[in-house]
Order: C-alpha cells, then structure tokens, then sequence
C-alpha cells in the first residue's frame, strides 16, 4: 500500500488565511497518493488553538471524530464558537475505502478577524481636510509607542476610505498594494489582516501609514474625482498579546501625527508626482522628530458594513525587464517590455538634486515609433520623479498603476537611467492552468488571454486597465469567468465580486451593469438591468458552484438572485424580454443580433440556472418553479423567433450559439439550426461575427453539434478578423476590438480601442474543454466527477492541458502519430473520470501498452469500467491515477 497524506490545506478560500470573519469558516484539502483508484472513504479533522497541543492531540476546540464522508472541499467548522483576534490550527486524517488510514497532515492555519463592529477600538482619523481643488498631495500618519515586556503575538487590522500603505519601525507591512479594495463606501469597507509579530520588540516602536485617493477619492473611469467622497479617511487596530497573557491595544486616534510629504499626488488613471527632496527620512520609526506634524481630524463611526477581505490581496507577482531600449529623441528613451501588462516600472537614477524624470506608458506604438496615446482619453498614465541627488535612487510608485508594453522615459541631460524593471500585478490567485499545443499561435493565444486576466482582475474584473474605464463591467466578467477558473483560483475573487454585485442591486431587484456601481448620477438608469450584463448576478454564482463546489455563494446571494428573476418577470409580463436599454451582442461584427431575442434567450438562460442552484441547496418547490419559467419563457421564444427550418430571427452566429447552447430549441430543430450557423461561418470565408457575447458560445455549440471541424477553422484562421490575426499583428494580450488595428485601415475608434480586454479571451474555456479535453461532469459540480472528453484533430499534434482542481492535478496529453492518437491522463485522489477515447468500430484500444480487454461484469482490471460507444468514442470511466490510453485515429484535420 502507497503512503496518503492530506496536502494543501486550505481554510475558506486562502492558505492559512489571517483575520477571517466567517463564523464556520469551510476546511480543505487534497490527497498525495499513487495509489489508482483512490477514494476517501472517512475523515478527522482536528482543531486548536494551540499549536502544541494539536501536535500533542491533547486539546481541541474541534474533534470532528471519524466522519463517514468522501467529502474534502468545503467541510464546514462545526465546534466550539471562534473568537475574534484568536489563532486556530487544523490537520486532517482520512481512510480509503479498503479502511487504510492515511497519516496526518503537516498543520494548517487561520486566525480570525474582528466577528462584531464593536470589536473596533479605534478611530477613524485623516487629514484636516478642506476642499480640493485639482491635484492633492498623499499625507503621512505616525504614532511612537512603548512595548514594555515580551510579545507572544501582534497583529495589525487596517481599513481605509483610500489605499493604504502601513509600516511599523521603517518596514512596509505586508505586501498588499491598493488596501483595502475598491467596494461601494457608501455601504461596506474591506479591512485587512497582517501578522506584525516580528516586525515588534520591547521598548520605543513606531508605527505609520500613508494614504492615497484609490478609488474613494481618485478618479474612477471618465467619471472624474471624488464620486465616493473627499475625506480621506483610515482606521487602524495593532493587537498586541504579551507572553505573560496580557493583552493591550493601540490604536489610530488624535494622538497620531499627520503631515504632507514627497507624493504631490498619486491618482490610479492619471499617474504619480514624486519629490524626493521633499522625504522625511526616518519618519516611520521610533526617535523620529514629529513636533511640527499636526494632529489628524478624528471623524465619526461609518455606519456600513466593515468585512474582511475574502480574496486575495493585490501584490506584485512578477518582475519583467526590458527586451530593448532605444533613443527615439534627444533625451527620451524608448524602453519596450516585450508584454502588454499592468503595473508599474521601477527605475534606479542618479543625477542632480531638482532634475526630473518623466514616464509616460502606453500599449502600442504610431507608425513613426512614438507612444500611442489616443485610446487612453482623459487617463494620463505619467508618472514623475524629482531627484534629490544623493548618489543612486530608487523610485516606483506607490498608488497607481497603469497598463502598458512601452514607456517613454524623458530626464534632464545629467539625469542616467542605470535600471529599469517592470513590476506586474494583480489580486494574487494561485495559477491553476497549462495548455501547451504543436501550433505556436495557439500557444501564443493562450498566453495573451491569461496576461489579460492579470492585467484586469484587480480587486474587481474591469474591462481594461489603461484608458479612463477600468470598470467592473459584469458583461465582460460573466462570459469570461469559466476560462477565469481555469487560469487561476478565482473562487475568493468572484465571491468578493458577487458582494459588489447584490450591494449595487436596485431596490426593484435589477442588477446593474458595473460592480462597484456609480450611483448619484443624473440617470440611475443607465448601466441598470442591461441583458447579458445585469444577468451576472445569477452566471456567476452558477459557474462557482459548477467549478468549486462552493454552495455557500448560492446561499448567500439567493434571494437577490430571486429579485432578479421577480424583476424580470414583472417587466416583461409576456416572457419576452422587452424591458430596459440593451447593448446586445457588444462589438459584433458586421452582424446585428435582435435585442429582444438576444434578451430572451438570456432571461429564459437564468431561469433555468436558477431552477439547477434552487436544487443544489434544497428549495425543491423553487426549483420546480423556475424550471417551469423556463420552459413558458423557452416557448415564446420559439414562438417569436425560430422557424420550423431552423432559422433564426436575425440569422447571426451569436443568435444560432445562444439557442443552441441555451437549449431553447426544440430536439428536431438543434441539428437544422447548427448546420444554418455553420453555413453562415462557411459564407464569410470561415470568420466570426461574433461579439463578447456569442464568442463565449460558438465554439462549444460548434462541437456539440457535431462540427469540430468549423470550429478548429475560427481558432486557426490568420486573416482578419481572428484571434490569430491579432496576434499576427504583435499582440501580446486580447484586443477590444477585433478591428482594433487592421493592415487596410490602422488604428479603429480610439476613443473605444483597448489592446488588454479579456472578453474576446472566453475561447479559453473552449480552449480548455474542448481542445484539451477537461471538464467536470454535468451531472457533480466542483470536478468531483471528471469528464476527459477531447475533440482531436490533426490541425494539430499534440495538446498538453493541465488543471489543477479542488481536488488537484488534472492533466490530459494528446497526440496525434502516425495514423495513432494517444492520450495521457492524469486523475487526482478522490475523483473519478469518464474519459471519450476516439473510436474506430473494430479497432482496439490500448492502455499503457496492454490491450484493454473487456469481461461479462464491464469491470476491466482494478480502476477501469468500460460504458460503451457514445458516438465516434469509446467511453471508460476510470478512478484516480496516471493512464495511457492509445488507439487508431481516422484524420479530421481542419487545415489553417
């Protein structure tokens, strides 16, 4: 017997997570095993509040005892209640179904934030503010204080109307940036959690902060400033707990200090001023002379919710240097990264005190080699550096950040540029996906979709990170969330979003078109109840449940989600979806889906999702009645706009993939419909029409319905419009627009071209499903029962996936060799798989060199069942463990 043992324990979303608020947070873990066919049969977990004890199993506050279950994604907390401020550590065992139990797991950890409002001591303190006009300089915060006697643990909680950055005796805490996270101030604020323990020490210490606009006070897209407030404004609680147990308190009132310092202003779209002659050497440490700061407004308690970040903190996860470097005038210089990414450079200078250095970033370059500009609009994305001329200095922003490839770099003449490091960021999610092909541009496209999910999933899923946008659009988000699951571990991101979705929910229970939403303008209705948008609100939590398993974000948002529906339902009595302004099939091309079909097929679409997650959490009586919904709302669209030929209204590819893959056609028309999609594709030289939208759709719909083919031809196609046009073209991340820059015409509509927009990237799903071949069953959310069912083609040669699950690697290898195809499988402990193997009727199948014999019982050797012939494959469902599968392969190749 192999050895087991638990791995990669996780609390709630994160590893060892610090200042959770979740009063039964839900526990985690894989299992390392080589042993096929492994199944969990049972489990203990045990919980402490001492480390020791819990390595000693000598005291608990959970013994959950031997627990009868396969369970081990999401197992909720079930012992004593959990107090704020305190520390818990966690291991499991489990047994297999033959009764072998496992070795314990090395320990895992959390520690609980701030369970109640009232737990917050501290005050909120800012600047003496007084009106601002134009640009406003960042103010410093400082407090000393003594620390008498040994610390056993410290503790920083932080928030702010703001971005803050926290120090404690000269060193930064943390390695978060833009803390903590945009949300809608008017109703709730993130605080942040970070373990200061070494950081402390007995006698003089000194904590400080600083404090920037973010998106409280900065500017948010072509809105302008202060659309939150104007009050910049933090709170902060250091814990400290004393080896002899005491406790105390220190926390952020008017006995702190406050002063402006070398940050002239620091705003996300416009870019940083820095003066380093302007630094207050020392100030965020103990013995510094603060006497002439002034003391800081103390403002009144907020009135909203005040939760603890659940996804993960920004951070920078990523150094790229320069690929070249070259002089385009006298005194510029020209630095190109190589990638379209998001962040910031840091640069090391040296040059005379008062000399300044300039950064402009942008995506693309004119013809002339200059820095493209126009799509940014209003953002200014620059940021300066004035030196103070003390040998080499290092400078890179604190509160900004832009979306570039290349940077201008302008400087006095005595000013040299020794270093330049772009510096990458985004919420930092663990990468879960690899996908390697014979076609390089296939490669090359998978890259571009997963650097443009970096560059736009910060604290929320903007459309773009460069131009005066950089919204929280849920259109974008909804289509693009299943290949965003495959990328990374996206489930704390999204659940944190789908908060930002239900606090900007109207009261008549529509959805609106941004999270964080905008309100107080002139039309409350614009960006309201928009289909293919506001219908996020119900995507997205189905698609986290599918993936992860995560039935807690259904519970949580279901009866928003209900108003939703009731909304609809209200507004469009007749079931057709007629109700409010629409965008449609955003940036199709050269083809106009109906509104009102389009609408439809999308309210009918959330129906149905509702009656699957009514279901997944027990309202049987809610589940019967949304599918009931769906199928009077799936009738009046058949009524208004399918003919008995198969053709539908408007005659698009995005309204054929929206009926198909919606299923609101009748069984007798799918295979007319999918044969008048593929003659339109076929019509216009095998190119897509589709917007952000039916792109998520045509692919799949494409191989469902049996035309493989057509759908390797879009992914393949080089002319425009593709996605290998793009990239073509120098892409290095997904376009706006399809016709963002064409060969005939150049730059399109520079006041909507953005060259980093992940909508157009949704292929990643089919990329992953399709071509690579691995999906969770339809029938088990969360990969708990796997389906490898990949679409060969000998277009390419080899596809190498990789996904790692809840439950850990998934990998599936095909090849394509001499008249041979040959699949590689990898599936994790605890999991199962149905794998379509391509089938040639009186040809064998082979299984790590053996022919894969098939006996009265189905049962072939330990871990493998054969399920018959579903269509040109030959179905097995196998159990955990490394496989490899080959047989004869007729070719099917699709040619570029």
């Amino acid at each position: 017997m192999n050895s087991i043992i638990p791995t990669n324990l996780k609390t709630e979303y994160l590893y060892n997570p610090l200042g959770i608020d979740s009063s039964h947070p839900r526990l985690s873990w894989m299992i390392e095993t080589k042993t096929r066919g492994f199944l969990q049969s049972a489990y203990r977990i045990l919980v402490s509040s001492d480390r020791q004890q819990l390595l000693d199993e000598s005291g608990f506050v959970w013994d959950s005892g031997k627990v009868n279950s396969d369970q081990s994604v999401f197992v909720p907390y079930n012992g004593t209640p959990l107090l704020s401020n305190e520390r818990y550590y966690w291991k499991v065992r489990v047994w297999d179904t033959r009764g072998n139990l496992s070795a314990w797991s090395e320990v895992s950890e959390w520690s609980m934030g701030l369970l109640s409002q009232s737990e917050w001591k501290a005050n909120w303190i800012g600047e003496v503010f007084k009106p601002v006009e134009g640009n406003r300089e960042v103010s410093f915060f400082r407090k000393s204080f003594t620390i008498g006697k040994p610390i056993q643990r410290a503790t920083i909680y932080a928030t702010a109307f703001g971005a803050i950055e926290v120090s404690l005796n000269g060193s930064r805490v943390g390695e978060d940036y833009f803390a903590p996270e945009w949300t809608d101030y008017h109703t709730r604020v993130h605080y942040r959690t970070y373990d200061v323990t070494s950081l402390l020490h007995v006698g003089s210490n000194a904590v400080g902060s600083i404090l920037g606009e973010g998106w409280y006070s900065g500017h948010i897209a072509w809105y302008g400033k202060n659309l939150y407030g104007e009050a910049l404004r933090f709170m902060l609680q250091l814990y400290v707990r004393y080896e002899d147990g005491t406790e105390e308190t220190i926390v952020s009132d008017s006995s702190w200090k406050e002063s402006k310092g070398p940050i002239a202003f620091s705003d996300f779209l416009m870019g940083e001023s820095y003066d380093a002659r302007l630094e207050h050497d020392g100030w965020n440490e103990a013995g510094f002379d603060d006497s002439a700061w002034r003391s800081p407004h103390v403002y009144g308690d907020f009135k909203g919710w005040i939760n603890a970040q659940i996804s993960p903190p920004i951070r920078v996860v990523e150094e790229k240097e320069p690929i070249t470097e070259q002089k385009v005038v006298p005194g510029s210089l020209l630095i190109d990264i190589g990638q379209n990414m998001v962040g910031w450079v840091r640069i090391k200078v040296t040059g005379d005190r008062g000399s300044k250095v300039t950064l402009r970033y942008a995506e693309v370059l004119n013809p002339d080699g200059s820095i493209y500009t126009d799509n940014l609009r209003t953002a200014k994305q620059t940021d300066t550096y004035t030196l103070k001329g003390e040998g080499i200095e290092i400078y890179e922003p604190k509160f900004t950040f832009h979306g570039f490839r290349y940077v201008e770099i302008t400087a006095s003449a005595d000013v040299k540029v020794t270093q330049i490091t772009g510096r990458v960021i985004h919420n930092s999610m663990k990468s879960t996906g690899k996908l390697i092909t014979s076609d390089s541009g296939v490669n090359q496209l998978f890259s571009n979709i997963l650097w443009t999910q970096r560059a736009n999933f910060i604290s929320v899923p903007t459309d773009c990170p460069q131009r005066d946008e950089r919204m929280g659009w849920t259109g974008d988000a909804q289509v693009f969330s299943r290949t965003a699951s495959y990328n990374m571990d996206v489930a704390g991101f999204f659940a944190k979003y789908m908060t930002d979705i239900v606090d900007a929910q109207r009261k008549t229970g529509a959805f609106t078109d941004t999270a964080p939403f905008l309100k107080g303008f002139s039309d409350w209705s614009t960006f309201v109840a928009s289909a293919g948008w506001a219908d996020a609100g119900v995507i997205i939590p189905w698609t986290m449940y599918s993936v992860y398993e995560d039935r807690r974000i259904i519970e949580d948002n279901y009866d928003a989600m209900a108003a939703w529906l009731a909304f609809l339902v209200k507004m469009n009595p007749s079931l057709l979806r007629t109700d409010t302004q629409y965008y449609g099939d955003w940036l199709s091309l050269n083809a106009s889906t109906p509104m009102d079909l389009f609408a439809t097929a999308y309210f009918a679409y959330c129906a149905k999702l509702m009656a699957a997650m009514s279901e997944a959490v027990g309202k049987t009586e809610q589940a019967a009645s949304y599918a009931a919904l769906f199928e009077q709302i799936r009738s009046r669209f058949i009524e208004a706009f399918v003919a008995e030929d198969g053709r539908i209204a408007g005659e698009t590819q995005t309204g054929y993939a929206l009926a198909l893959f919606m299923e609101l056609l009748p069984e007798e028309t799918r295979r007319k419909a999918a044969a008048h999609l593929v003659a339109d594709i076929e019509q216009r030289g095998w190119h897509i029409t589709t917007g952000i939208h039916g792109i998520k759709y045509l692919l799949p719909v494409l191989c469902e319905a049996g035309y493989e083919e057509a759908s390797y031809r879009l992914l393949l196609q080089e002319t425009y419009p593709s996605w290998l046009y793009s990239i073509r073209n120098g892409a290095t991340t997904i376009w706006e627009r399809w016709d963002g820059w064409t060969e005939e015409k150049g730059f399109q509509n520079p006041g909507m071209n953005s060259f980093n927009h992940y909508a157009l990237g949704a292929v990643g799903e089919w990329m992953f499903r399709y071509m690579g071949g691995i999906d969770k069953s339809s029938e088990t959310p969360g990969y708990k029962h796997i389906q490898i069912r990949p679409f060969l083609n000998d277009s390419l040669t080899l596809v190498d996936c990789q996904y790692e699950s809840s439950y850990g690697t998934i990998r599936n290898r095909w090849s394509i060799v001499d008249g041979f195809a040959e699949l590689q499988v990898t599936i994790p402990p605890n999991t199962k798989a149905d794998i379509f193997i391509p089938y040639i009727d009186g040809e064998q199948v082979y299984e790590s060199g053996e022919p894969v014999l098939y006996v009265a019982n189905n049962r072939v050797g330990e871990s493998i069942i054969d399920l018959g012939i579903v269509g040109p494959r030959r179905v097995f469902q196998i159990g955990s463990g490394e496989y490899r599968f080959r047989t004869r392969f007729k070719s099917n190749g699709a040619g570029k």
